[in-house]
């Protein structure tokens, strides 16, 4: 990987605008390019509310899709990504997705995106599921190049404010349309509402809902949650991807072992050095995400009496040592901090969450239900993966379907003038002493301790009625004790425009644990009732009572407010 510049400092900006032409909340991939293909004459707010190095995106290590070697093709992508997607993509779409990808490469190396060459081409490397080496990488930190690359070039930009650590809590609609006109935003220790004429939610995905996951502390569902609570469309949650080899070690953090590793021989063994994963499809460890997930959650459960703790190894050791220092220099050291040495150790894996299929509902133009409410990325629902994603298809829907918001019409970002009135509502102040704080964030932190475990048992990788339906009323129980907390009753009732203050030790903290609690539990509600809603097995969704795939379920999940219901039946000349 190439060296970068350092990044203009960073000053939190303690001022920041009534309004914008448009907001685009989380700075992952999705979030930092769809800001850099706005028009660069709108103003535009960037919000994240860690810093803008820290994402899902920066983590993902494998690489980039795309069709560009001589023996590919945009079609044999399409086909690949279909066959993945297991009867659930918008072929449309997916043509959409692959047909864009060699423009879209082009232009991340335009931008200074330093993916790793072999002889001065590209270098392409196959990763599960695909029919060619088509993953573009650099070294095993693709994401991280990608991030980096693209933070510089924001920051560059004067029509761009990056606002640091700000928390958005709702959205805000236009009473008399219904159209999206702003966000509520906590920043500086105050409630704010902040105008737009459109507003693009990036806020990447779910992960932390799950105790087993590869997502970073900020992936909360915090965009799919807002979308849901100010009633836009999602679609398709019960389909999470679990990705089969996370680092299982007590006490290290899920560490994700690229599927590029498998891609580039590795194999994946039993405690009796048996490549195991051929018993349960022909393509052994290079099977689907799900089969291989499955394929170790079945086996453990044959072999192994504690599966919290319980794991397979993975064996880089038939991968030439020059070409494991080459290409995954990222896995060697962090393997070598938990104490493995890759080239003589086999390495302890498992499935964990990493990647949530469903999202709110967009089109082609990332338009969701909303009128002036876009979404971009792993928040989004735009059906390039289906039931099941395809390796390295996220980072490419992000710059794809991040490029479309080139296209954003101006009168879509005509602001409406504020007028005084609109503010005049007296600001509130919300003031809990020591005690009754400390109790309350005794109960938040109970309930975040609480809730991945729950949705990991119920709705991991194998789900059942009964232990889904027990799960759904659990959650529905801490929901309403999180209704009754105080902070929650004084928030809840907050009206649009309304600003707020607060007294409270470590403002920052106890907000931000409130908002993610309340986004948590309605994420996992979400995908509790989802799964329980389909029954059947499709992709990253497997019951252990309908095992098999209906053919008439080969259709979408869709959810607005309380309604869950089903799409017409999809016709794929694939499936």
């Amino acid at each position: 990987m190439s060296p970068h510049p350092p990044l203009p400092n960073l000053v939190r900006v303690l001022n920041i605008n009534s309004q914008f032409d448009v907001l685009v909340v989380g700075a992952g991939a999705a979030g930092l390019y769809t800001a850099l293909c706005l028009p660069e004459h709108l103003q535009v707010g960037l919000i994240t509310k860690e810093t803008v190095s820290l994402s899902a995106s920066d983590w993902a290590q494998g690489g980039i899709a795309a069709a560009i070697a001589p023996e590919d093709s945009a079609y044999l992508h399409i086909e690949d990504t279909l066959r993945a997607g297991a009867g659930l993509c918008d072929p449309q779409a997916v043509e959409f997705l692959a047909e864009h990808a060699k423009s879209c490469i082009q232009s991340l190396v335009n931008l200074g995106v330093a993916f790793d060459r072999h002889n001065n081409e590209l270098a392409l490397t196959l990763e599960a599921a695909h029919s060619r080496h088509r993953v573009l990488h650099a070294a095993d930190t693709t994401g991280r190049e990608v991030t980096t690359t693209l933070t510089a070039q924001v920051l560059r930009r004067p029509n761009i404010q990056v606002i640091q650590q700000a928390l958005a809590l709702s959205l805000w609609l236009e009473p008399e349309s219904g159209k999206c006109q702003g966000i509520s935003l906590f920043y500086q220790g105050k409630i704010t509402w902040i105008r737009a004429g459109a507003v693009v939610l990036a806020t990447g995905g779910g992960g932390q809902v799950f105790a087993q996951t590869t997502n970073p502390a900020v992936s909360t569902g915090d965009g799919v949650a807002i979308a849901w609570r100010a009633g836009a469309i999602l679609r398709d949650l019960e389909f999470v991807q679990f990705h089969p080899t996370a680092l299982t070690k007590r006490s290290a953090d899920r560490f994700l072992i690229s599927e590029a590793v498998r891609g580039e021989g590795a194999h994946l063994v039993d405690n009796e050095g048996r490549r195991f994963a051929f018993d349960y499809h022909p393509a052994g460890e290079l099977a689907p995400r799900d089969v291989v997930s499955r394929a170790i959650f079945s086996h453990l459960q044959r072999t192994s009496s504690d599966l919290a703790t319980a794991h397979v190894w993975l064996d880089m050791r038939p991968i030439p040592p020059d070409k494991i220092r080459y290409r995954f220099p990222n896995i060697v050291k962090v393997c070598q901090h938990w104490g493995i040495d890759v080239f003589s150790q086999l390495i302890p894996v498992a499935p964990a969450a990493h990647y949530w299929m469903g999202g709110i509902l967009t089109d082609l133009m990332n338009q969701t239900n909303i009128s002036g409410l876009y979404a971009v990325g792993e928040t989004a629902s735009t059906g390039v993966h289906g039931a099941n994603r395809l390796a390295s298809n996220s980072l490419l829907e992000c710059i794809v379907f991040g490029a479309q918001m080139a296209n954003l019409k101006s009168e879509v970002t005509k602001k409406k003038d504020i007028k005084e009135s609109e503010f005049t509502l007296y600001p509130s102040e919300f003031i809990l002493s020591q005690g009754e704080w400390n109790n309350e964030e005794a109960q938040l932190e109970a309930l975040r301790q609480k809730l991945p475990r729950l949705v990991w048992e119920s709705a991991g990788i194998c789900r059942q009625q009964s232990s889904l339906e027990q799960a759904i009323a659990t959650i529905e129980s801490w929901q309403q004790d999180f209704a009754a907390l105080k902070l929650s009753q004084f928030l809840l009732t907050l009206r649009p425009t309304q600003p707020a203050s607060f007294t409270l030790p470590d403002v920052e903290r106890q907000l931000r644990l409130w908002a993610e609690t309340r986004n948590l539990l309605d994420v996992a509600y979400l995908i509790l009732k989802s799964a329980a809603f389909r029954t059947e097995s499709r992709g990253g969704h497997f019951r252990l009572d309908y095992p098999q795939t209906a053919l008439d379920w080969q259709a979408h999940t869709l959810v607005q407010k309380n309604y869950w219901g089903k799409s017409a039946i999809i016709s794929n000349s694939q499936f």
